[in-house]
């Protein structure tokens, strides 16, 4: 009779210890999948924002085509307005490649304020608009797909 109730016992207790370790078992089992979910997470973002050192070195050149663009080029007899044409011709290949790679410009003048998209530079009194309104943008900003890669740079109204 005692080896009977020692042998429950002792089955008890392995029972115990077989329940203690299937829940081990299964809080490793949930760790790994979870560990497993931000990997793939991880690599999804970082696959998704893989050319942004590239899209943010080409932000400054696009902005140089832009400021060349703005000379005059209506007489076309002139050594400059030539350049230009080409100039142009460029300016929209990378505007291109820009859009094909998801790079988008942030609309800002006559927007609202918005710190996530905006950089307020200055700002000035125009009592025709609201205040919080974009009257300039001194820098074109860009994203590259959702995320800002350069916020806009811009006068606000008071």
């Amino acid at each position: 009779m005692v080896k009977k109730l020692e042998l429950e016992e002792k089955i008890k207790e392995l029972e115990e210890q077989l329940v203690q370790e299937q829940d081990k078992v299964k809080r490793a089992n949930a760790e790994m999948v979870n560990f497993k979910r931000r990997m793939e997470e991880e690599m999804m973002r970082s696959f998704k924002y893989m050319n942004e050192p590239i899209m943010k070195r080409l932000l400054p050149i696009v902005d140089n085509f832009e400021r060349a663009l703005k000379m005059d080029d209506n007489n076309l007899e002139d050594e400059v307005s030539k350049f230009l044409v080409g100039f142009k011709m460029i300016y929209s290949d990378m505007i291109n490649l820009l859009e094909e790679f998801e790079v988008s410009e942030i609309k800002s003048l006559n927007e609202s304020f918005d710190p996530n998209l905006h950089e307020a530079i200055m700002t000035d009194k125009d009592s025709l608009k609201e205040s919080g309104i974009v009257l300039d943008v001194l820098q074109k900003g860009y994203k590259l797909k959702d995320k800002v890669i350069r916020p806009s740079m811009v006068k606000v109204n008071e």
